[in-house]
Parts: structure tokens; C-alpha cells; sequence
């Protein structure tokens, strides 16, 4: 397999596109530009390596289309980040170039992105499922975007063209209706991208995967297939999502107090189902969380479920109902910290509080990275007397990507020349890349790839040949504030072993005049050692550094700060075996020691003895 990890990843040249002159010299650069409109490019700038913002450039010739474009939500490590999305730097740079986006489906890893996208670029159009599209109109309306692209909903089987790209939408199933994979058709070759897919054969909207219409494509030959790789770590198939009901019913049937039921409020199917219990129980509905309230007003505009009016009601009557009466759906299935379901584990909602007898139904997978906060979600509702119904083996949630079984039947279907395993962290890539030479792919033709990595390919030949810009974007979404990643490490650091500030003054010679001054904040010292201890150790330390460093190291007050930076940073790590937030100001001042002194004298003469100042 061709992995994105090799030798070749030092040594790839950094590509921004530009006519000019080329930007590297290695052979791989000038036959990469010698061949131009000749190529087709995948270009990766979320999804790979990771869970989230999956967004993909393909390029060819003057030409660049998009296969959606997401966002992912923060680690709990990402302290004060709301949303996590690639760095869309080489979009903006190829903003001429930009012919369309093509959506899969409605999850906000493949959709929750474009309002961020269209802030740097315009787009002609953007193509996509009715629901997906619905989520977007509102998205763009609220973010005031509206008239930076036109929206186009498709039809199954629907070919659109964009540039010299022709795409074609076939109908798959997965965990969010409406859903899509996509038939590329490019001057080079035909590409499949499965979106997320699995094969379902008893979808709960009746809407089956369209294998005859993917099967006819295939027919044409596939130079690349690009497939969902989340579930490559799973043997056999992914159950069927009908199989959901069976366990839901028999939870309602036997529940005697309120039912809480949270899911990812894109799982419209699920939302569905839990509704059509709710109405079979004879008990009302209050919905939770803005996101599911939006969802499932916007599905239900478009057909996608149904419902009576009064079937739904305002959270503030749900107290006025018998227990046996009520079912709350609620957001939080990933323990996020201010969803609602958390706030009423944590007994922090306002109108909500967990009694003995509630039943919470926890229909989803942790996404990787959330497993704790999920945890210590179902843990806060155990303690509070809610029965927590929870599991990948208590049936109350399938997933919606496909196992082994259906990703081989995908490989076998398509028999492409060329393999690209996308959406999913490193080790499922290469679990997805070994799957597909299994199933007879030749093992140079797999690309295990990064984000920003430039895969070119033809029809004999496909190759890594370099890199463009890529990386994160960290948003503070409540003051629409752009993070940069040097603050979050600052706060990781901070959060785990404290704060050390650190302020002296030099003269012009680098001979220390006043300081060290030092705080302490949240810093873990050794068992027995007073703080006032520590400071005046680390007073004496600092003063040796300045007094035995060379005179060119402390000829400024930048060298200064550099200085006692680099010493202190050994120090703590020798002394506490830990590495606090440092924090070094160092000043130069135009006065000697002797000057300071003078003067201090003649502050001092210009007091009464009481040590007030003079009257005037």
C-alpha cells in the first residue's frame, strides 16, 4: 500500500496550484505541473486520520469541485473550542477555480462547515438531497450567506454537471435519510465516493440503497474508489435499522415512569421511531435542544415523518403530566458539556430534574474521543435513580456505517483500479487499505492518505506527489472567534500543571536591578515543600542563570526572556517532572543600579518623616 506516512511524505514538495514558476524542483514536481490538465487531483482537507469535517477537492485542470465540506466537534482536551474545521487556505487561494459542491447527506461532519466555507469563497452552486439542503437554507439564512452560492436539491440518480466534473447521486442508506453516493465522471475516469453508506435492506423510510444504479455505473470501469472506513474494525454486517424498533417498543412497554431518550438529532429514522412509540404509548412528546427541534421540523416540512399536532408539547408542561404520560427527546448522546441531557444528569436544568423511575434510553455510539464524557454522563444519571438503557449490546442503536462483509461488497462491486479509504482515523484507513487488497486490489494502487495530501491519478498511473496547506481551524462559536492553537496547548498546559510568572529588570550592561518577582498558580510541588520554599529556590535559581550566562545572552531583555525560558523549562522538569505554563517578562532600563538607588534616595527626601507627600 502507498501510505501517506512513507519516505515520500518528507521529501512531497508543498503545492498551492499557482501558474507561475514552479514552487519545488524535485522530478515528481515538474512531471506533477509538466502534465497539468492531463491529471486528476484528490486533495483531502478533512476526514482523513481523524472522525469529522470530511471535506474533499478534486481537481482537474482549471477545475475544482467539492465533496461536501464539515466540521468536527472538540476533544475534551480543546478547552473553550466549540468547533473544530479544516483549514480552508487553499480554497481561498483557488477561489477562481471552485466549480460546485456536491453534498452526500445532512450530518454536520460532512455539512456544518459550508457556512464557515462561504465566509472565504462563493460558490456557483451546491447539490444535494432535499434534507440536507433544507438544514443549509436555514444555516445560510441565519448567517446572513444566503447570496454567496444557490442551492440545488437532486433527485435519485440526478447528474449535474460542474465544470468538466459530471456527478451523478445514487441513493444509499445510512443513519440520516436522504442519503447519497456519488458516480464522478472525469476526463480521466469515473470515481465512486460512497459518502457513509452501509447496505441496509430494510431501511425504516423504505428508501433502499440503489445497487442496480451503482452496478450499472461500474460497468463503465472505476478508476478510484473512495469508501467509508469507520467501521472497517468490525467483522460481518451492520444490523438493519428496523431492528431498533423491536427494543424501543419493549422499553415503552415496560417502562412505568418518564422516558428520556437522547440521539444524534440528525437520526431522523430514529427520531421517527421514537415518536411512533410515543403515539402507540399514548404519551406526549417534549423535544430538547435546538439543533433536534430544528431537525425535526424541517423533516417533517419535507415528508421525511409525520406526526400530530398534538403529539408534541412545550418542556414547561411536561410537569404537569404523569410520569407514565412523557417522553422526553433530548440532545447529548455524545455527553457534549451544555447539551441538555447533561445539564439534567449534572441536576443543572432549569425545568428538568431526574427522578427515580425514569428511563433513559442512550440511542448512539460515543464518537471516538467522547467515550468519557459519555461515561460520565450515564454515570450522573445511575446516581441520580434513572435506569440507564445503554450499549452497543442492548439494541436501542445500530450504526450507520458499514462492517467488513458490506465494505468488501462495495470493493467487489466496484473493482476499482484505485483505492482511497476516507473518513476515519489512521489505523481504520489501514485496516480499509489491507480489506481492499484482500479483495484484489493491486497493493500500489491503495493510497493511505493525510489531510492535504495531492494524490494525482491516470489511467496508468497514480502517485503522491505533494502537499497543500491543511491543518484546523479552532472556533469559539459563541463569540465567533477564531482560536489559535498555540492558546489551546497554552490552556492544556495551564489546566494540567499550573502557571509560573516570572518578571525581572536589566540594566544596559545585562546585570540584574530588580527581581525576580514571582507567582505561582495551580503548580503541584514535591510532598513537603512549602510554596514560599519553592519561590525562593527558584528567586536563587533565576539569579544564577543571570549572573554565569555569557554576555551576549543577556545583552537584551528579549535574550533575557529567552534565556531564563529555556533554563527554567529544565528546572521544573528536573526539580517537579512537570511542565508549567511560563510565563517570563524581562525589561531593560535606561538606569544603572546605582542610578535607582540615587533616585530612590530622592523620592525618599521628598517626604515628611511621616512618609506622606508635601502639601502644596
Amino acid at each position: 500500500m502507498s501510505q501517506g506516512k512513507d519516505k515520500r511524505r518528507r521529501s512531497a514538495p508543498q503545492f498551492n496550484f499557482d501558474p507561475d514558476p514552479a514552487v519545488a524542483n524535485s522530478t515528481e514536481a515538474k512531471e506533477f505541473r509538466a502534465r497539468g490538465g492531463e491529471t486528476l487531483r484528490i486533495i483531502p482537507l478533512g476526514g482523513l486520520g481523524e472522525i469529522g469535517k470530511n471535506t474533499m477537492a478534486i481537481c482537474y485542470g482549471e477545475d475544482i469541485i467539492l465533496v461536501d465540506a464539515g466540521l468536527a466537534f472538540p476533544s475534551e482536551e480543546m478547552l473553550g473550542v466549540d468547533l473544530v474545521l479544516p483549514d480552508l487556505t487553499f480554497l481561498a487561494q483557488q477561489q477562481q477555480r471552485l466549480r460546485g459542491l456536491a453534498v452526500t447527506h445532512g450530518h454536520e461532519d460532512h455539512i456544518g462547515g459550508i457556512p464557515f466555507l462561504l465566509k472565504e469563497v462563493t460558490l456557483p452552486a451546491i447539490y444535494g438531497p432535499a434534507l440536507a439542503i433544507g438544514l443549509l437554507e436555514k444555516k445560510l439564512d441565519e448567517n446572513g450567506l444566503s447570496d454567496r452560492t444557490t442551492l440545488r436539491q437532486v433527485r435519485p440518480r440526478q447528474r449535474v454537471k460542474m465544470g468538466c466534473f459530471e456527478v451523478e447521486f445514487i441513493r444509499c442508506t445510512h443513519s440520516i435519510a436522504d442519503s447519497y453516493s456519488l458516480i464522478i465522471r472525469t476526463p480521466v475516469g469515473v470515481i465512486v465516493h460512497t459518502g457513509d453508506f452501509k447496505f441496509d435492506f430494510t431501511p425504516v423510510d423504505g428508501e433502499h440503497f440503489d445497487i442496480a444504479g451503482l452496478a450499472a455505473a461500474c460497468e463503465e470501469g472505476i478508476l478510484a474508489l473512495l469508501s467509508d472506513s469507520t467501521n472497517t474494525e468490525r467483522e460481518g454486517y451492520t444490523p438493519s435499522e428496523r431492528t431498533v424498533w423491536t427494543k424501543i417498543n419493549e422499553v415503552f412497554t415496560q417502562a412505568k415512569g418518564r422516558i428520556i431518550v437522547t440521539t444524534f438529532a440528525s437520526n431522523v429514522n430514529r427520531m421517527k421511531q421514537v415518536l411512533q412509540a410515543a403515539i402507540n404509548h399514548h404519551r406526549k412528546v417534549a423535544i430538547l435542544g435546538r439543533s433536534m427541534v430544528t431537525f425535526a421540523a424541517i423533516a417533517r416540512d419535507l415528508g421525511y415523518m409525520s406526526y400530530p399536532d398534538n403529539l408534541l408539547i412545550p418542556v414547561e408542561n411536561i410537569n404537569s403530566l404523569p410520569l407514565d404520560e412523557v417522553v422526553i427527546l433530548t440532545t447529548g448522546s455524545q455527553g457534549e458539556p451544555m447539551s441538555a441531557l447533561t445539564r439534567i444528569a449534572n441536576d443543572e436544568h432549569r425545568k428538568i430534574k431526574i427522578e427515580a423511575g425514569d428511563t433513559v434510553i442512550i440511542s448512539a455510539t460515543p464518537i471516538p474521543g467522547n467515550e468519557r464524557s459519555v461515561a460520565n454522563t450515564i454515570n450522573a444519571l445511575c446516581v441520580r435513580g434513572a435506569k440507564v438503557i445503554y450499549g452497543r449490546d442492548a439494541g436501542v442503536h445500530v450504526s450507520g456505517h458499514a462492517c467488513r462483509e458490506e465494505q468488501k461488497l462495495m470493493l467487489n462491486l466496484c473493482k476499482p483500479k484505485y483505492f482511497i479509504p476516507v473518513h476515519g482515523e489512521y489505523r481504520m484507513l489501514v485496516r480499509h487499505g489491507e480489506l481492499a487488497v484482500e479483495c484484489g486490489v493491486d497493493p500500489d494502487n491503495v493510497f493511505i492518505m493525510d489531510n492535504g495530501d495531492v494524490l494525482e491519478l491516470q489511467p496508468d498511473k497514480g502517485a503522491l506527489v505533494g502537499k497543500v496547506q491543511s491543518g484546523v481551524l479552532l472556533v469559539d462559536y459563541n463569540r465567533d472567534f477564531m482560536i489559535d492553537e498555540e492558546i489551546v496547548e497554552e490552556r492544556q498546559k495551564l489546566a494540567g500543571d499550573g502557571l509560573v510568572a516570572l518578571a525581572v529588570s536589566i540594566d544596559q550592561d545585562g546585570k540584574l536591578l530588580t527581581g525576580p518577582d514571582i507567582s505561582l498558580r495551580g503548580v503541584i510541588l514535591p510532598r513537603g515543600l512549602p510554596a514560599e520554599e519553592f519561590v525562593i529556590r527558584l528567586t536563587d535559581k533565576a539569579k544564577e542563570i543571570m549572573r554565569t550566562a555569557p554576555a551576549h545572552e543577556v545583552s537584551s531583555a528579549d535574550n533575557v526572556k529567552n534565556l531564563l525560558f529555556e533554563e527554567l523549562t529544565k528546572y521544573f522538569q528536573d526539580e517537579l517532572r512537570s511542565n508549567p505554563l511560563l510565563q517570563v517578562v524581562a525589561m531593560r532600563s535606561s538606569l544603572s543600579k546605582a542610578g535607582i538607588e540615587s533616585e530612590a534616595k530622592v523620592i525618599k527626601s521628598s517626604r515628611d518623616p511621616d512618609g506622606k507627600g508635601r502639601k502644596s
